[in-house]
């Protein structure tokens, strides 16, 4: 752009009013950094003259407005002072009170097992400043290794107070040691830490006294009197228990199990106690009455139910075992311990192995029915059933395999989402524990020899059964679709 005479006159005009207004203000200045920084002072908050401009303004060296500019922007407000002052910058003064650094001193001299937080921790409680972590670490390690000082206590079992050494182990604690630090320090365990740090809180100083170590009160003395009255209670309620007896004696200075103690040594001392077994020889041990010789001459069928719910049922759990290999010859689950589930999981285990010569079961309605029985005595089937309400629960084999189930599958089963997938959950535990098992023939089933290789037949005993007495083939309930075997 070039200058015309007219825009010369009118930038001289603008010049000579700015030129006038910083003259009057420079009668307002009190010092030469005032009058410097009034010079720059557009050019470094507007940014809208170059510095030329700016040097006819206050009638200053273009020159001088550049190096004011500059060291403006380097230093700041100090660029702007004379040559002949100096600046003397002060470092940053130390906020630590000696005293902090004398207790960190004091504490390494003692123990290097702090950590930083329980030494800030330590140091507050002493000298009532507050420290974070890492200035704690600066000053731990800024702070020379003193010597090693004589400790008024030096362990906690060599001093000869012992209250005194009790009583520097809740100072320790209460200053901010940690208790692994105090058992370390004074070379006690920490359960003994804990100990004494408990009953202080607990009794205060009280508690860090000796006490006797044995019983607080006299020890209860049981006389011949009142072992004879719970004697004769015993008789008049034979089927009352400590508790019961204890309530009846109406003595509340000795407690039920004292009395279960009386009771017991009644029972060794009076015979005429009714329930009391009369000692007498020990019996031989019998063998078990379904102990198999040979493979397939028992089976045991049981059911269990289950111990979580499926849409709010518990389902039933039904399995066939055989007596001589322990092996599980089929399984169902079944909403109910009904007939038709019965029938269902010896149909399977007949069709797979053939017709054993006797089955096992409790007494229960599934296996007494009619049905049940019919297809036993159509097949030749010797069905022995016992009471297991008369202790004869240990008579079924099955029931070993049921606590198996118990403890170690019922996890798996509680996860099933829908009754095929608790059938295929319950089938899998099956091929876990079964052991291989090979079928036998009708015409070997009757004690066969160990040695001898057991093929697989074509045609189950079931069907050779009956086709040999021109009978047709017994009828069993259909398999439903949703439950396999």
């Amino acid at each position: 752009m070039v200058d015309t005479p007219f825009s010369q006159t009118r930038e001289r005009r603008g010049c000579h009013g700015l030129s006038a207004e910083f003259a009057q203000l420079q009668l307002h200045f009190v010092d030469q950094t005032q009058w410097r920084y009034e010079v720059i002072r557009p050019l470094v908050l507007f940014a809208d003259r170059t510095a030329t401009q700016r040097a006819r303004e206050t009638a200053t060296h273009p020159d001088t407005v550049r190096a004011l500019h500059r060291r403006f922007r380097q230093q700041g407000i100090l660029g702007l002072l004379p040559s002949d002052i100096e600046v003397v910058r002060h470092g940053r003064t130390g906020t630590v009170p000696d005293e902090v650094r004398a207790e960190v001193d004091r504490l390494k001299a003692l123990y290097h097992g702090f950590h930083y937080r329980e030494l800030a921790r330590i140091v507050f409680c002493k000298c009532a400043c507050p420290l974070d972590d890492k200035t704690a670490k600066l000053l731990w390690h800024q702070s020379p290794v003193p010597i090693q000082q004589q400790l008024e206590l030096w362990t906690y079992h060599t001093h000869p107070d012992r209250y005194q050494a009790r009583l520097q182990v809740v100072k320790l604690y209460y200053q901010g040691w940690d208790k692994l630090s105090i058992s370390r320090f004074l070379q006690v365990s920490r359960p003994t830490v804990d100990t004494w740090i408990a009953r202080f809180e607990a009794e205060h100083f009280a508690g860090l006294m000796d006490k006797k170590r044995g019983p607080q009160t006299p020890p209860r003395k049981v006389w011949l009197p009142r072992m004879v009255q719970v004697y004769h209670l015993q008789k008049a309620h034979p089927d009352a228990g400590e508790f019961r007896i204890w309530s009846l004696l109406a003595q509340p200075d000795i407690s039920a199990r004292t009395v279960g103690r009386i009771m017991a040594l009644n029972k060794l001392v009076y015979d005429d106690i009714p329930h009391v077994a009369t000692p007498g020889p020990k019996p031989t041990p019998q063998p078990h009455p379904y102990k198999a010789q040979y493979r397939h001459e028992y089976w045991f069928i049981d059911g269990r139910q289950m111990d979580f719910a499926l849409d709010g049922v518990k389902w039933w759990s039904l399995l066939i075992l055989e007596g001589y290999s322990r092996t599980i010859l089929a399984g169902a689950m079944a909403p109910t311990e009904a007939t038709w589930a019965a029938l269902m999981v010896l149909y399977t285990a007949c069709l797979r192995y053939g017709a054993p010569t006797s089955l096992v079961s409790d007494s229960g309605g599934a296996y007494t029915s009619e049905a049940f029985e019919a297809v036993c005595k159509r097949l030749e089937i010797d069905h022995q059933t016992i009471v297991s309400t008369q202790g004869q629960s240990y008579l079924n084999s099955i029931e070993t395999h049921f606590n198996i189930q118990r403890r170690l599958y019922d996890y798996q089963l509680s996860l099933a989402s829908s009754p095929r997938d608790l059938e295929q959950r319950h089938q899998a535990f099956i091929s876990i524990i079964r052991r291989p098992i090979r079928a036998y023939s009708s015409t070997s089933a009757c004690r066969p020899s160990r040695s001898r290789s057991w093929a697989p037949r074509r045609a189950g005993p079931i069907r050779q059964r009956y086709s040999r007495r021109n009978s047709p083939t017994p009828s069993f309930p259909a398999r439903p679709t949703a439950m396999g075997v």
